[in-house]
């Protein structure tokens, strides 16, 4: 497979929830995670994302996010921090400070809400690149943002040197098709269920959610295909496939997936407003789909 720029987050990055306890960030919860995925072999985690509820959190919170992970990360897995914004400078200002704490490169999710022209979505990365040296991961996800950064944008804002990958979330394999013939970009899944097809495509790797769960299940799916093992990798794809479909189709990520991981007694499953619990009906559903998974008996 030809080399592709962000070669280092290849493989599974897990988009980590934030725990809450009472209201609060639960900073001792978060070391707990990020040594679990340590244990687990997860390549790379990505707090302060959409599953970490990221626009809930204020300035200062999102800050020390990054930095407890960081921290906790101690050189033993790799951090790609959240630090976009729809403001160009309050991203630069997280981005700042995300390579001051040490983290390996950021994620930055495309403006939203104001829904920049395609002109404007260059200039926003092309300013951050500029002002931070860091690795930037670009995110594309139109369902969150409102509108799409298109293929030869992208592919345009790949001139930036410090721009490595992008994790392609549109759903749709023709943009991603696109973006691999236009540039060369590490091509990562934003979709759980999307990775296989995605890998066939020139993907490498995934941001996962169900990651928070099985993250050994998931990076099994990638390696089997590294490895050429297309057959195992359509296995995992299969058993996979439900998992990946409730843990976002339930309700609004990451409401399905904190549920899940309270069921499972890895998180307390708070939620800040205006995330708010499932009802009883939709958490039997994850209920099941973990009993189908073989994870809750």
């Amino acid at each position: 497979m030809p080399a592709t720029r962000g070669e280092k987050f290849a493989g599974l990055t897990v988009a980590l929830v934030t725990p809450f306890r009472n209201g609060d960030i639960d900073f001792a919860g978060i070391g707990k995670l990020v040594d679990w995925h340590v244990e687990q072999g997860t390549d790379c985690v990505s707090p302060v994302g959409t599953t970490g509820e990221a626009p809930t959190l204020d300035h200062d919170e999102h800050e020390r996010v990054i930095a407890a992970v960081v921290e906790s990360a101690a050189g033993r897995i790799k951090v790609m921090a959240g630090t976009g914004s729809n403001s160009t400078r309050e991203a630069t200002r997280l981005t700042r400070f995300a390579k001051k704490v040490g983290a390996d490169g950021v994620l930055l999710v495309g403006p939203y809400y104001n829904k920049p022209t395609q002109e404007g979505y260059y200039r926003h990365f092309a300013a951050i690149a500029e002002a931070v040296d860091i690795p930037i991961v670009l995110y594309n996800i139109p369902g969150r943002t409102g509108s799409n950064i298109l293929p030869e944008t992208i592919a345009r804002i790949a001139q930036c040197p410090t721009v490595v990958a992008v994790k392609e979330a549109t759903g749709s394999l023709d943009q991603a098709s696109q973006i691999a013939a236009l540039c060369d970009l590490t091509l990562l899944s934003g979709d759980d269920s999307l990775t296989l097809p995605l890998l066939s495509i020139g993907g490498r790797g995934v941001v996962s959610v169900v990651g928070n769960i099985v993250p050994r299940d998931m990076k099994a799916l990638v390696s089997a295909f590294d490895a050429g093992k297309f057959d195992e990798a359509l296995r995992w794809h299969r058993k996979l496939f439900p998992l990946c479909r409730d843990m976002l189709g339930v309700a609004t990520n990451p409401i399905p997936l904190k549920t899940a991981m309270k069921l499972l007694g890895r998180d307390t499953g708070d939620l800040r407003l205006p995330m708010c619990p499932l009802d009883a009906a939709s958490e039997e559903r994850v209920r099941q789909t973990l009993v189908q998974y073989g994870l809750l008996r």
